[in-house]
């Protein structure tokens, strides 16, 4: 992974939030030396600095990363929305979206089928 290339998107989700990386790395967690410690040492910092920095940003590793979206990415903007916010929520509460969303479905196919 290119250092350099990561340094800059985390800059411009900064730059978008109107923040510096220093208030960004410090009020994240992830700790106020991180943006620079990359520059100098050209090293990633641990996944768990990386995740809390991307949701205090509001965006996924994935994005602070630069990775590209798969193919299968959703395809509007409310589906790419609802997906950049579903990977910001902790596992168990991902599990909680999820269970309520079949509650959803489940109730909508059974209004289906009573009305056929």
């Amino acid at each position: 992974m290119d250092t350099a290339k990561i340094v800059e998107n985390i800059q411009n989700f900064c730059d978008k939030n109107g923040i510096t990386p220093t208030v960004a790395g410090r009020e994240s967690g992830a700790g106020k030396d991180l943006v620079s410690a990359m520059k100098q040492r050209g090293v990633l910092p641990s996944i768990e600095k990386m995740s809390l920095l991307a949701n205090y940003l509001g965006v996924t590793v994935s994005e602070l990363l630069g990775e590209p979206l798969p193919e299968s990415s959703a395809s509007t903007p409310q589906e790419q929305e609802f997906a950049r916010l579903f990977a910001q929520l902790r596992p168990e509460q991902q599990e909680l979206v999820i269970a309520q969303l079949h509650g959803i479905l489940d109730a909508n196919d059974r209004n289906a089928s009573s009305s056929e």
